[in-house]
């Protein structure tokens, strides 16, 4: 606070009173970096997907690979972006080349057939992907 000190008989006292800023911009801050640290687990996969269950388990995979999902009604989508099936190749080879890489993991619904999966794997390397793995989820044992 501070008030005003003219000489002038005729002007009163005045507070000025200002907000601080400073804890609602670190509030905001702590909330965006939630946000940002969410929204790219949640862009894993736009399709819902139920991955089919393994014993075995392998490592997680890198921040530079393209992921390729493969919905039971045989909607595909890539990094989390649905794609129609005409214009897959071109957009996983965009995505490769965005992403510096020719690493895919594929996706695939229980449900879904295994001959479009086979038919996106093949469109996948053809638009220049050299690696491939398969998603699944631990079998929980009892």
């Amino acid at each position: 606070m501070s008030m005003n000190t003219n000489n002038n008989s005729n002007s009163s006292d005045e507070i000025i009173a200002e907000i601080n800023m400073t804890p609602l911009i670190d509030i905001m801050l702590v909330l965006l970096i939630i946000f940002m640290v969410t929204s790219t687990v949640a862009l894993e996969s736009a399709l819902n997907v139920e991955l089919p269950k393994t014993t075995n388990q392998t490592q997680v995979k890198p921040p530079e690979t393209l992921i390729i999902s493969l919905a039971h009604d045989g909607k595909v989508a890539v990094q989390g972006k649905i794609v129609p099936f005409t214009m897959l190749q071109k957009e996983v080879a965009m995505t490769l080349k965005q992403l510096k890489s020719d690493s895919v993991i594929f996706e695939g619904d229980t449900k879904s057939e295994l001959g479009r999966a086979v038919e996106i794997m093949d469109i996948a390397k053809n638009a220049g992907a050299k690696n491939f793995s398969l998603a699944a989820e631990p079998k929980k044992l009892n």
